[in-house]
Order: C-alpha cells, then structure tokens, then sequence
C-alpha cells in the first residue's frame, strides 16, 4: 500500500533487466570472436532475416517513398516549392526512413520469431539440454542470429533505400508531372555518401538490436505458453523503442551541429 516501496520495488526491477541485459550483451559479443564459427547456422539465419524479409521490406519501402514524395509536393506546393521533392525524398529514405522502417519491419517479423523459437527451447529445456552436451548455448544460437541480423541488415536498408526513392520516382512522374530524367539527375546530384553510408551504419545497429532483443527475451523466457507469448511481444516492443531510441543518439552523433 505504500507508493514509496511500489516505486522502489519497480525501479529495482528496470535496473535489474538493464543488468541481465548488458550482461547477456557482453558475453554474447564476447563469443562472436571465440571460436567455434558455425558458418552454417550462421548461414541459415542469413536467408531467415535477410532474405525472407525482402518482400516486407521493399513493398513498406516503396509505400513510404510514394508517400513521402506526395506529401512532401502537397506541403512545398504552398510556399512553391514543388522542385525539392527528389532532393527531400533521398535524404529522408537514405538517412532515416530506410534504416528505421526495415528495422521496425525486421523486428516484428524476425525478432518475434526469434523470442518464440528461442523461448520455446528455454521452456522445453532444450537449451539445458545442449549445456549437458558442452555445448555453449549463447555460441550456438545467439552468435549466429547477432551476426546474421548485422551483415543482413545493412543489406536490407540498402535495397529499401532504392526502393523508396523508386516509390518516389512513381509518383512524381505519373502523378505529379515530373520529367523522369530531371528527378534522377537531381536524386543522384542530392544524395552523398555520407547520407547513404549513416544509414548503413545505423542498420547494422539496428539488427544488433533486433536479435539481441529477440535472443534475451527467448532466453529468460518462463511459464509455458503464456511466458513464451509474452517473451515475443517483449522482444518486439523493446526492439521497435530501442531502435528509435538508437536512431536519436545515432543521428546526433553522425550529424552532430558545431
């Protein structure tokens, strides 16, 4: 009935999950550069997060890019200003868009099947069961999903990235009479490296965070069913608020203001 202990007790509990999870960070970092390698789990979980993610991607990319050209000429339209729209539509995907939403769409499909996998081992005691045969559980399905998620990532971001300004390219010239030729020539002349290479960078660490989250929750997963259920909404909320969260400091870092 005391507030004072409720909150303690509450704060108590957020501090111990943020030092569970940095704990499980650190070793699981720490057995990506001890070997074994398995180079075929690791390979398997390339198709599962990198290619089976393809077509979630591009058609949420190629919505997002149609979208923001539209909005982008409605709101220029009043100060006229409609011949931003290829300029604005490159920075927005390459630097924020891109990276963001295939890493919200990866976690909800990928670190939600993680958690479930993961869990369901946890809870049928399969993962005690490879510790009895000597066989370190975070090396054998944490490693190859952390490192499947940060190669494919980036990947994924990179093909979302022409996908939405294709998106964007549709628009303007069926809709909004742009000449095809122009818009390119401004895309290409818009866009730099550093644009295209930040949101590489900030995928990479987005799918650090998919798998990370997703292997936590399947592992520290309890109850049955129920906590198997709960260890996959857990992994999906916590990815999509870190990866926001993520994106802000990364923003800030890559394009800091003197």
């Amino acid at each position: 009935m005391n507030p004072f202990a409720a909150i303690g007790r509450a704060v108590l509990t957020v501090l111990a999950h943020i030092g569970r999870l940095t704990q499980f960070a650190g070793r699981s970092i720490a057995a990506v550069f001890s070997p074994p390698v398995y180079g075929g789990l690791i390979g398997r979980q390339l198709m599962s997060i990198g290619y089976y993610s393809l077509p979630v991607v591009g058609l949420t990319a190629l919505c997002i890019g149609a979208v923001l050209a539209l909005q982008i000429y409605l709101g220029g339209n009043r100060y006229g200003a409609e011949a931003i729209v290829p300029q604005i539509v490159v920075l927005g995907i390459t630097r924020e868009l891109g990276p963001v939403i295939a890493g919200l769409m990866v976690a909800g499909r990928v670190g939600a099947a993680i958690a479930a996998e993961i869990g369901t081992m946890k809870v049928t005691e399969q993962i005690d069961a490879l510790t009895t045969l000597a066989t370190n559980p975070i090396k054998y399905l944490v490693v190859p999903r952390l490192v499947a998620a940060v190669i494919a990532m980036p990947v994924l971001t990179a093909i979302a990235d022409i996908i939405g300004v294709y998106g964007g390219y549709l628009v303007a010239t069926l809709n909004l009479g742009f000449t095809g030729s122009i818009y390119l020539k401004n895309t290409v002349d818009f866009a730099t490296r550093q644009d295209i290479v930040s949101g590489l960078i900030k995928a990479a660490v987005f799918g650090f965070i998919v798998a990370l989250m997703g292997c936590y929750n399947g592992f520290y997963s309890k109850g049955g069913a129920q906590g198997v259920g709960n260890a996959t909404t857990n992994a999906v909320v916590s990815s999509s608020i870190l990866i926001l969260a993520a994106d802000f400091v990364l923003t800030a870092i890559l394009f800091h203001t003197s």
